[in-house]
């Protein structure tokens, strides 16, 4: 769960750093994009981060669509 909650913060996280990154490099050395780097290994995480956001919400539907199914039934 923990896992989760961690990917989730780093969707917003990880853009932020790399937009952060990029003012960097364009203050520092506008000649040399050594942020193309830093934006390959965030951008690799955050699909990951992305995937395991996914498959959370793909489990916690699931379980719900499976609930109801149960509740409906018993309902009847």
């Amino acid at each position: 769960m923990f896992r989760t909650l961690r990917a989730i913060r780093f969707l917003f996280v990880g853009p932020a750093v790399l937009v952060m990154l990029f003012v960097i490099n364009l203050m520092t050395s506008p000649g040399h994009w050594w942020v193309q780097w830093a934006a390959l290994g965030i951008g690799i995480a955050w699909v990951i981060s992305l995937f395991r956001v996914v498959r959370a919400l793909v489990i916690a539907g699931g379980l719900a669509a499976l609930f109801a199914y149960f509740h409906s039934r018993k309902a009847s």
